[in-house]
Formats: structure tokens, C-alpha cells, sequence
């Protein structure tokens, strides 16, 4: 097998599991003043989050980073 997502730690994970992870491990709070975007600091909330993070990929390539 060859490819990139070899080499990929996140690769097969999925972005709710992601956000459920850093949710448990930081908190909402934590995550609004590491990734300054509305959907963490203002009423977050699972659903609402994934609905931003997959139409905004900056986002969510910094979800991926953190």
C-alpha cells in the first residue's frame, strides 16, 4: 500500500471523534482561546461545531493541529 494517509495519524478518524476528544480533554473554554472561532466560544456545542468545521477547512486543519 502506498500513499500519504500512511504516514497520517488521523487518518480513519473521524472529525467528530476529533472534536469529541479535545472537547473531553480541554474543555469548550480552552479550545475558544487556542482556536478563536464563534462555534467554540459562543453556546458550543458538538453538532454546531462539526457543521462549521466541515464547511470551513482552515478551521478544521487547526482543529486537526491541535
Amino acid at each position: 500500500m502506498t500513499g500519504n494517509y500512511i504516514n497520517d495519524p488521523l487518518h480513519g478518524v473521524t472529525l467528530k471523534t476529533i472534536l469529541s476528544e479535545l472537547v473531553e480533554r480541554y474543555g469548550w473554554e480552552e479550545m475558544g482561546k487556542n482556536i478563536d472561532i464563534r462555534c467554540f466560544t459562543h453556546d458550543p456545542s458538538i453538532p454546531s461545531s462539526l457543521k462549521f468545521l466541515r464547511r470551513t477547512p482552515w478551521a478544521r486543519d487547526k482543529v486537526e493541529e491541535m
